[in-house]
């Protein structure tokens, strides 16, 4: 037996074979992708278009600190969706979620770090493009994201897994770590 998120063995995880978590990788890859694409550079892309900004000319402090952040939260959002896929055996789409409630990775320090990572992603960018707009598109996004948890995504999750959400809820918070 595979032992679950919590190091317990799990006698559901036994039949859980290299090509189903092939699979379930390859659905949340997808799955990130085509909301990478629409929401984090499509998008975004639009939005500077639209306001007459153009590719930075120079290069600087502020380029190099934004390519940092942006990096930054690009890496976490990633990280996230592994480990829905590894650990939860699912993607971020809400119609094809994690099987099991993800309390490792990221999600150790707080319950939405994905969301987070693409906030920063969106800054770096802002960063780079010196670019209020993007600024307000990455706040606009967040402010969106939280309606999204509040009202779908914890209720969902706690009809889904119990006690066992209100435990790591107790534990874990939404948006800030514990410091």
């Amino acid at each position: 037996m595979a032992p679950d998120v919590s190091g317990h063995e799990d006698p559901g995880n036994a039949g859980a074979g290299w090509g189903s978590r092939a699979f379930t990788l390859v659905r949340a890859l997808v799955f990130a992708s085509l909301f990478v694409a629409l929401v984090l550079v499509w998008l975004p892309a639009r939005l500077l278009q639209w306001t007459g900004i153009a590719r930075p000319s120079a290069t600087g402090a502020l380029l190099a600190a934004g390519v940092a952040v942006g990096t930054a939260g690009a890496a976490v959002a990633l990280s996230c969706v592994l480990t829905f896929a590894v650990v939860g055996r699912g993607t971020p789409a809400p119609f094809d979620p994690p099987r099991r409630l993800v309390v490792r990775g990221p999600y150790r320090l707080v319950r939405n770090p994905m969301y987070l990572g693409a906030g920063l992603a969106l800054v770096g960018a802002a960063m780079v493009y010196r670019s209020i707009a993007l600024v307000a598109y990455a706040a606009a996004l967040l402010v969106v994201t939280h309606l999204l948890v509040v009202l779908y995504e914890e209720p969902t999750l706690r009809r889904t897994f119990g006690e066992e959400y209100q435990a790591y809820c107790r534990r874990v918070r939404r948006w800030l770590p514990r410091l």
